[in-house]
Formats: structure tokens, C-alpha cells, sequence
């Protein structure tokens, strides 16, 4: 709001200083400024409130260490995370953006399950919350939502390159030829990112057009399906991943700074002339939205690394997935998360050998067993002897360590 408030002062009365919000890097910065000051400040508020309402988590004895003390601890602490994100949002962003329109209905869409199943959770005294199937169901809707509008929206385009042939007679023609002439116009595509390829471009069209061409008009089923996948996975593994204090909050916040990165330079045409990556008009914008959301999670980390003071619980790690996963597909790199997501993946991963090994072994033998001593794997490490606080630290830098990855593939093919 305030974007077009200043719009308007410098369009109309050369406001002084109105004509920094015309810049992405201001409004970035203002963003994380903003979103940081509200979780810190306010979030104390909000942490007050939830223990007036008895919010307190409910713990199931597993026999870890340091379990039982954290009975009572206020949960849905994902309101913080939402509120710091969507206030800064609303003031600083292109509203109009069909990006940041997407990001907004994610927050709210996913926020409002993971809220449902936190109150069945401690209101309705049911331990297991929201039923898998309704979840389940709230993310494929959301996935049906996000699929069809990137593929039908008009403003959801990107640019390609022109041929090295023709780039070559522009330049020797003009050496000081604008970017923007290097590259094509604006169409409508389902191309994505593939990582460590020369050729880096895949068409989800592909999927379908090799038994006929004529089922490319169809490629919008495959999208979306890749959609549904993409953030049914991503949002169950954010949810699996908070398990103990500050490891969600801090391996989300380096996730998403990375997407940042990525919108960055994807939405900006020199840089991605530089680069030779995917030129994708106006998903720039995604950077407030960005900002905003990483102001949200470290400030949030203020309150819930060791000993936490409020958990964020379903209403923010469901959020938190669910948008990791919606701005992936919007800045087309969703093919890099295995990579950059690598600590989501490995808790999931162990959630499904855990199970499927007891169930064949009992099967098999008469007596389930193991691979994990528990799972996910960050409580298999608190069974071995670990302490929480070295678990998450560890977690944080291999966390770093595949950002580091995802971003070197901007140049490794």
C-alpha cells in the first residue's frame, strides 16, 4: 500500500524520497526491516496471549532428553511467522503482482489448515489433529490453485534467449546493444530448470507430446500435477522437520534466502543475460515477499531456539512449506530442491524407511525392526546422545552447504 501511496506523491508532487520505493532493493530492505521488528516486538504479545489461552503443547513421552520440559510451551506460534510476513507484504509489494497474489493465498490457505489441525490438537483434546486426509486435500487444492494459474495467467511468461547466430549479427552490428534485444518476446511456456545439464531447459510438455503433438494442449494437466507433487512434499517435509527448537525456523530461513537469490537474478535481464539462465518477467517482486518471510523466521528464531518459548506448530510449518514450495515453481528451479531442500528430503526419507522396514520385517520375521532409533533423523540423533542445540546447529550448516550447491549451479552444467 504504501508503494502506491509514494507512487502517487512522486508521480503527482516530486515527494522528496517518494522515489525510493520505485526501488526493489529499498522495498526489500524495508521488508525484512519491518517483518523483523514485528516478530521480535510483537511476537513477545502473541507469545503472552497463547499462554492466557492455555496454547500449551501437549508432549508425548518418546524418552528424549529434555521432552518432558517442554510440556505447556505455547504452540501456534506459526501466527508470528504470518503476520511479521503478510504485513510487510501488504505495504511494500506490487499487489497487483500475480506472484505475490499467489504467495499471499498460500500463506493464508496453508496457515488456516495447519491453524485447524493445531486447535483440534488442544481444543478438542484429539492428539491427532486434523485428519491425514483432509490435509492431504487442502494441499492438493492448493496445488490445483498455483498450477492453474502459473500455466493459464497471462502475466506468467518468460523470455528466451535469441540464437547464438543471431545474438552474434546483433552485437557485431552494436556492441552496446541493450540485454533485452538478445532476447525474445514474452511467451506463455511450462519450461522449468534442470540442474548440472548443459541444455538446462525442460518442458513438462515433453512429458505427453513424444506419443503426439497434438497432446500438447494438454500439457496443463501434467503441470499441475507437478504442482500438487511439488507442494504436498515439500509442506509434509517442512512439517516433519519441526521436531526440536530452531531447526524448521533456521534451516527454512537459509532456504528461502536462496530462492532470493534466485528471483533475483531470474527477474532481472541483465543478470540473467550474464548468467545464461531463464529470463522470467515480473516474478522480481517475489523478492519482498522474500524478505519479508526470512525477516519473519529469524525473528521468530529469537523465541524458539533452545529453550524455546513458543513452537511454531503446524500453522507455521505447513505455511512454511507450502510457500517454500509455491516460489521453487514460480522462479522454475523446483527441480533443485531435492538439492537445496536436502535436510526436508532426509527427514522424510526416514519417516518412509523407518515405516516400510518395520512393516516388511515384520511381515517377514514376525517382528518389526529398525533402521533409525527413531525417526524422523533428527530424533534418531537425539537417541544416539546429542544434544538438541548441536543437532540443529550441524543441520543449519549442511543446510548452508547445499545453498551453497544450489546456487553454484547457476554456473555448473
Amino acid at each position: 500500500m504504501l508503494y502506491y501511496v509514494f507512487e502517487y506523491l512522486e508521480k503527482h508532487y516530486q515527494f522528496p524520497g517518494a522515489s525510493l520505493f520505485g526501488f526493489l532493493t529499498f522495498r526489500a530492505a524495508m521488508a525484512i526491516i519491518l517483518s523483523l521488528l514485528i516478530s521480535t516486538i510483537f511476537g513477545r504479545r502473541i507469545i503472552r496471549f497463547l499462554q492466557k489461552q492455555q496454547v500449551g503443547e501437549t508432549i508425548r513421552d518418546l524418552g528424549l532428553e529434555g521432552q518432558v520440559e517442554k510440556a505447556g510451551t505455547p504452540t501456534m506460534g506459526g501466527i508470528i511467522i504470518i503476520l511479521a510476513t503478510l504485513i510487510p507484504v501488504l505495504l511494500f509489494a506490487k499487489l497487483e503482482n500475480i506472484y505475490i497474489i499467489l504467495l499471499v493465498v498460500t500463506t493464508l490457505w496453508m496457515g488456516v489448515i495447519g491453524f485447524i489441525d493445531d486447535y483440534i490438537k488442544k481444543f478438542k483434546n484429539d492428539k491427532e489433529g486434523l485428519k491425514g486426509r483432509f490435509k492431504v486435500l487442502g494441499q492438493v487444492g492448493l496445488g490445483i490453485i498455483v498450477g492453474a494459474t502459473l500455466y493459464f495467467n497471462q502475466d506468467v511468461t518468460i523470455k528466451e534467449k535469441l540464437p547464438v547466430a543471431q545474438q552474434q549479427e546483433i552485437l557485431a552490428q552494436n556492441p552496446d546493444v541493450e540485454a533485452s534485444k538478445l532476447f525474445k518476446p514474452e511467451e506463455k511456456s511450462t519450461k522449468t530448470t534442470i540442474p548440472f545439464v548443459k541444455s538446462n531447459e525442460f518442458d513438462y510438455a515433453n512429458l505427453i507430446t513424444w506419443i503426439s503433438p497434438d497432446l500438447a494442449k494438454y500439457a496443463w494437466v501434467i503441470f499441475i500435477l507437478a504442482a500438487i507433487f511439488i507442494i504436498t512434499a515439500v509442506s509434509n517435509g517442512a512439517n516433519l522437520t519441526d521436531g526440536i527448537d530452531g531447526l524448521a525456523a533456521g534451516t527454512s530461513a537459509i532456504i528461502v534466502l536462496t530462492l532470493g537469490i534466485f528471483a533475483w537474478v531470474s527477474g532481472n535481464i541483465i543478470f540473467s543475460e550474464y548468467l545464461n539462465i531463464m529470463y522470467i518477467p515480473r516474478v522480481e517482486e517475489i523478492t519482498i515477499y522474500i524478505a519479508a518471510f526470512v525477516g519473519a523466521l529469524i525473528g521468530f528464531l529469537w523465541y524458539n531456539t533452545y529453550p524455546a518459548q513458543v513452537f511454531m506448530g503446524d500453522t507455521g510449518s505447513l505455511t512454511i512449506g507450502g510457500v517454500i514450495a509455491v516460489i521453487a515453481i514460480a522462479v522454475r528451479k523446483e527441480w533443485l530442491i531435492p538439492v537445496l531442500c536436502g535436510i526436508f528430503l532426509a527427514e522424510n526419507l526416514s519417516v518412509v524407511m523407518q515405516v516400510s522396514y518395520f512393516k516388511y520385517t515384520k511381515k517377514k520375521y514376525g517382528e518389526g525392526k529398525r533402521i533409525f532409533k527413531m525417526s524422523p533423523l533428527h530424533h534418531h540423533y537425539q537417541k544416539s546422545g546429542y544434544h538438541e542445540s548441536k543437532i540443529v546447529t550441524r543441520f543449519w550448516i549442511v543446510g548452508i552447504l547445499l545453498a551453497i550447491l544450489t546456487i553454484v549451479t547457476l554456473k555448473i552444467r
